[in-house]
């Protein structure tokens, strides 16, 4: 029993997607998406064997070329919004109770919040504006 080369491709191309899903290397899928190329070369074309490998290889390395970079730099960046607590870093706030070096409220972002002066010596009296500059679990951090 002769099996069809396009067969032996889907077959490399499982092997390569169950590589990917064990070892989580995106390298792997984008061979495996080069082996149902050659496949596709090999049911629909025909094509000799000189020809099936060479979409094989252009294919796959045409993928790792294009997309490996366009990930690699997705990877690295860091993300375009902030959210949770990093969103309030930076923000301004009211001050509702005095804020020193042991404590005090402010309003931030509609809700209270309590705070401590960055500066242990510096004083915020109510009313005065003040910049959040780091949150430490349920307290701001203000200067």
């Amino acid at each position: 029993m002769d099996i069809d080369a396009w067969v032996w491709w889907l077959v490399g191309a499982t092997g390569l997607g169950i590589g990917l899903v064990i070892t989580a290397m995106p390298e792997l899928g984008m061979l495996a998406v080069g082996a149902v190329a050659a496949s596709v070369t090999a049911g629909i074309f025909g094509g000799d064997a000189v020809f099936q490998v060479l979409v094989f290889v252009i294919i796959s390395t045409a993928l790792i070329a294009v997309v490996r970079p366009i990930a690699n730099r997705h990877r690295v960046q860091r993300p375009q919004f902030a959210s949770g607590v990093d969103a309030l870093k930076g923000r301004q706030a009211v001050v509702l109770e005095r804020v020193d070096g042991s404590g005090g409220r402010i309003k931030l972002a509609g809700e209270v919040w309590s705070a401590r002066a960055l500066d242990t010596a510096r004083t915020f009296e109510v009313g005065e504006e003040v910049d959040v500059v780091e949150i430490e679990g349920a307290t701001a951090i203000v200067m």
